[in-house]
């Protein structure tokens, strides 16, 4: 067989980088459509420390390592803290992704602006925009720069050699797809260059204990863009959440080596930029109208954060043979189940009705705490009936109709408690006796979904 030459040009997956000899219209590792893009095959490099592959790594015992405390630096900025797990961490890669203009570029430059306040040296590389354009946005929102180091290029080893000359403490990049190394022949934003681009900026970061933020563009279809070994690479990955065109912002720790995942952090999108929102569950309670049917109250728990959000239902006949089901911030998949178990084990029907689901404020809720919450606000709303308005809804809802315990259940009734709702509807097996013992807050156990709509006044 002829041996390929070191110029041949294959099809790499955008998605998951596989290669393959020629163009196909699904990738046959990871099944994405219409990924495959034609790249020149990079040349092999030679090794670079061949001394360290004459004189192998001993291997050592786990118990013989000395673990020291993991040293951490404050933003300043409360909720992204929070996020982080307690700060920022010399060394440590960090990945921000999130829709275009959802506030990404300018969270990262009130970061910078915080650190260098405190006497830390900067290093913003923007790929994307002008100096002039990072200058107005600054002024925009009351940063000053003094000691934020700024470079407009592209090129990996530009970049490499301006980390050189500054020595920073934090070092930005936006965007990790528009960095290009000149040692390989793909296009900016392909798969190898990716990848290459993030390895050299992870041992750039881990030998001189540089914080690197990489800014990531996200696809279509919400997830971040570049092969998925970009996400296993890095040490944190935060994702943005909400609409751009309104006022919330919510960070989310999908991947966290130094902290707690699914950590979330609330934001406002004002004038002078990112402000955080000290109270999330008042702010996401802020405009509930308590008289209407199809609201109630869920406690959900984001990472250690127990939450309280409102769960939006609407119901109503459809002269069609094929009811719609639409769901915002909750999974469709998961609503239709819940409409079945509401319709077998309740006797509530929905079969002739479009059913629409919203959670109110743009969280988006996965944990199946929120069941509980979803069935009552659609029983409420083909009932059309009024919940009441002091009680919050708190279970997991079984095929069979029972309703399941859930985690921390204590901290999710002092939330309630706190904002002022006197009654929580929860599984029989969560009343224990420090959920009892909550001031100011009545406990209910109910261990069906009817059971619960009785207690609520919405049952037949």
């Amino acid at each position: 067989m002829a041996r390929k030459s070191a110029d041949a040009t294959v099809f790499v997956c955008q998605n998951c980088g596989g290669e393959n000899p020629r163009w196909l219209g699904r990738c046959p590792s990871c099944g994405a459509w219409n990924a495959l893009v034609e790249e020149k095959r990079a040349p092999a490099r030679p090794t670079r420390n061949r001394r360290a592959a004459a004189e192998p790594v001993r291997p050592i015992r786990l118990a013989e390592v000395k673990a020291g405390r993991t040293s951490r630096t404050p933003t300043g900025i409360g909720e992204l803290d929070r996020v982080l797990g307690g700060g920022l961490v010399p060394g440590s890669l960090i990945l921000v992704g999130g829709e275009p203009g959802i506030g990404k570029s300018t969270l990262t430059l009130q970061v910078a602006d915080r650190l260098a306040r405190d006497g830390a040296r900067l290093l913003y590389v923007s790929g994307e925009e002008s100096a002039e354009q990072i200058r107005l946005r600054a002024e925009r929102i009351g940063i000053a720069g003094d000691n934020v180091h700024l470079l407009c290029a592209v090129g990996l080893e530009d970049i490499l050699e301006a980390a050189a000359e500054v020595q920073p403490g934090l070092l930005v990049v936006d965007s990790i797809q528009t960095v290009f190394s000149s040692q390989l022949t793909s296009a900016p934003g392909s798969v190898a260059q990716v990848r290459e681009c993030t390895a050299e900026l992870l041992r750039l970061a881990k030998a001189r204990a540089i914080t690197t933020i990489l800014i990531g563009h996200v696809t279509k279809f919400g997830a971040i863009a570049g092969p998925k070994t970009l996400e296993h690479m890095v040490d944190t990955v935060l994702s943005f959440e909400g609409e751009r065109f309104q006022q919330y912002r919510i960070i989310r720790a999908a991947k966290n080596r130094f902290g707690a995942t699914d950590e979330i952090g609330v934001f406002e999108m004002a004038d002078t930029g990112l402000v955080e929102v000290a109270n999330p569950s008042r702010f996401f309670l802020s405009d509930r109208k308590s008289d209407v049917s199809g609201s109630s109250v869920a406690a959900t728990l984001e990472g250690t954060r127990p939450l309280l959000v409102e769960i939006q239902a609407l119901t109503a006949a459809t002269p069609y043979s094929l009811p719609q089901r639409v769901a915002t911030g909750f999974d469709s998949r998961r609503l239709n189940m819940l409409l079945c178990v509401l319709e077998r084990r309740a006797g509530i029907a929905a079969s002739g009705r479009d059913v629409f689901l919203n959670v109110a404020g743009g969280l988006k809720i996965q944990e199946p705490a929120a069941d509980l919450a979803v069935v009552t606000a659609l029983a409420s709303s083909v009932r059309n009936e009024p919940l009441p308005a002091d009680a919050v809804m708190l279970g997991e809802v079984g095929l069979g109709g029972e309703v399941r315990s859930v985690s921390r259940a204590e901290a999710r009734v002092k939330e309630a408690a706190r904002l002022g709702f006197g009654r929580v509807v929860l599984s029989r097996r969560n009343l224990s006796r420090e959920v009892k013992a909550v001031a100011g807050t009545e406990t209910i156990g109910v261990d069906s979904v009817r059971a619960a709509l009785e207690a609520l006044g919405v049952a037949r």
